[in-house]
């Protein structure tokens, strides 16, 4: 601390720190859309601040412990405040127990992020990442004021989202990555075409697409663990 921090990736963190206080306070409001859109926008600065500190070899223990801090607040506390605000709250304290357990979790996913970085967090995530989790409540928020224009009174449906959520971040299952992309190597001309076409959408139906998104995201490092975990035992049960 002697020599001074960095002061742009750092500048970053707090922009996404930033975002999950505004999205706090919306929720108190009741602006549960421009809330959503908070936690959302919390990713593209989660995103730049840990790009930015490796392209200019500036990544440090106190960017990493800030980026933790960062993260519990915009991607574990936010949408825990705004689940409850927007659907739980009629619940009572099974309510507020379901979404501070989401957030319990968080912070136990973070932890463990930090303790294994470097070794089997290099590349696949070990668990849904916390931004992730936080985004996928957000996104679902979004996608149902679109299509619905709201949620009913104690949809246990929504109860069991901050569960599923939390089980998943603290669990063993591999999720992947944009550490696994090699971004430097030559790529197929269809994937350009690909991306292109999902910023199209994103663009015509921001909230339907990310929605989408987060779910396919989530549904594929279940459907894949499940046959890792599969595979696995087979070969345990051809050993003995």
């Amino acid at each position: 601390m002697r020599k001074g921090i960095y002061i742009l990736p750092n500048t970053l963190t707090l922009g996404g720190m930033f975002c999950g206080f505004y999205a706090i306070l919306a929720s108190f409001k009741g602006d549960y859309i421009h809330s959503a859109w908070a936690i959302l926008v919390a990713n593209i600065f989660d995103g730049l601040d840990g790009w930015v500190a490796r392209l200019t070899n500036s990544t440090t223990k106190f960017g990493i412990e800030l980026d933790s801090l960062s993260d519990l607040i915009a991607f574990g506390v936010a949408p825990s405040v705004l689940l409850y605000s927007w659907a739980l709250n009629p619940f009572g304290r099974l309510g507020w127990g379901a979404t501070f357990f989401f957030v319990i979790c968080g912070a136990l996913r973070l932890a463990r992020y930090n303790v294994q970085m470097g070794t089997t967090e290099s590349k696949a995530f070990t668990g849904l990442p916390i931004p992730a989790a936080g985004s996928s409540i957000a996104c679902l928020v979004l996608f149902v004021h679109e299509i619905w224009g709201g949620v009913g009174e104690r949809n246990i449906i929504v109860l069991c989202l901050p569960f599923l959520l939390a089980v998943l971040m603290v669990s063993t299952v591999r999720f992947h990555s944009l550490k696994e992309l090699d971004f430097k190597k030559r790529k197929p001309f269809w994937l350009l075409v690909a991306i292109v076409v999902a910023f199209v959408f994103i663009f015509m139906y921001p909230e339907i697409v990310l929605f989408l998104f987060a779910l396919s995201y989530t549904l594929w490092g279940l459907i894949e663990g499940t046959y890792v975990y599969r595979k696995k035992r087979k070969q345990k049960e051809a050993l003995k």
